[in-house]
């Protein structure tokens, strides 16, 4: 084999694993809009099985591995509690796990037992009555890593820009989407009781009295804005995760270090979601909401609005 003929057949090896990998890149998502809006959150109330994390939020992959591993057909779901531009890595809080049931149907008893034995906690979830919300391609685990350097800064972007407060971020695995959701009402509800105690430790005993109060006057860290865990008879039918979530980088995690502070504390304005343009469709087809209304499928929750916010890289 001549030597034009080895370098012609090399260049052509390469050139079709390049396509190879911008064909693999387009079908991840490198290509997909990214629409932020805010409307009916893509979710109901939930019960979820989690594990508390405060550190880097690099190091959450292992924790969505362990958690498809107890149950593979299960949605994962990822609470972020920290904003990675403020808050040092050692202090970032977050649960990661999966979601044991929707709406009205409660999980079964030897799925807690299965996953209190690997050590995870019980908690529930509200369905707030508005959310900030995006969607992004879930096809391979590269979409992973992409949606975290796109998605966070369009959320980013949209609550900035209308001056919201919206928090803390929750990521849910679903299918072929990941859904992204910051709660604009009931904020204290979705912050678990380790993420609330490491709060009270942080402050430090001087401000140990000091209680986390959003725009309208809500303690959105006390203990009794925690949803109990008892959950209407019913069923309920699980989204089979096609992928494990779990990745070693997060894109957003790597940022300065210039305050301490919670989604809930940092730049929010205090804006009321009652301002925003809330007509139209949901993010998942549903008519959007007006204000005055609940969302679609959910149970009636009272109109107790917090605020906190979070930022992301």
């Amino acid at each position: 084999m001549s030597d034009l003929l080895l370098l012609e057949l090399i260049g052509g090896l390469t050139l079709l694993l390049l396509l190879t990998l911008l064909v693999f890149a387009r079908y991840s998502g490198l290509l997909a809009g990214v629409t932020v809006s805010a409307g009916s959150p893509p979710i109901r109330n939930v019960t979820v099985a989690y594990k508390f994390h405060m550190g880097p939020y690099s190091e959450t992959g292992r924790l969505f591995t362990e958690s498809c591993s107890v149950c593979p057909r299960l949605r994962s779901i990822a609470v972020y509690y920290d904003n990675p531009h403020m808050v040092p890595p050692e202090k970032r809080r977050c649960a990661v796990g999966s979601i044991l049931s929707e709406g009205e149907g409660a999980p079964s008893s030897e799925l807690l037992q299965l996953y209190q034995r690997f050590g995870f906690k019980v908690f529930s979830f509200p369905a707030p009555s508005h959310v900030v919300t995006a969607t992004f391609p879930y096809t391979t685990a590269l979409s992973i890593w992409l949606a975290a350097r796109r998605v966070h800064p369009a959320l980013d972007a949209y609550i900035k820009e209308r001056k919201l407060c919206a928090h803390p971020r929750l990521e849910i695995y679903q299918q072929d989407q990941i859904y992204f959701m910051c709660p604009l009402a009931r904020q204290g509800d979705f912050y678990v009781p380790e993420a609330k105690e490491a709060e009270r430790k942080s402050r430090g005993p001087a401000d140990a009295s000091d209680t986390q109060v959003d725009g309208t006057g809500a303690d959105t860290l006390s203990d009794t804005s925690s949803v109990s865990l008892e959950v209407g008879p019913g069923s309920r039918e699980t989204s089979a995760a096609t992928l494990s979530p779990g990745v070693n980088s997060r894109g957003w995690d790597d940022s300065d270090t210039r305050s301490e502070h919670s989604y809930s504390e940092s730049g929010a304005s205090g804006s009321s979601f009652e301002e925003l343009d809330l007509e139209g469709e949901g993010p998942l087809g549903e008519p959007r909401l007006s204000p005055e209304a609940e969302p679609l499928g959910a149970p009636k929750w009272p109109r107790e609005l917090s605020t906190p916010e979070k930022g992301e890289e």
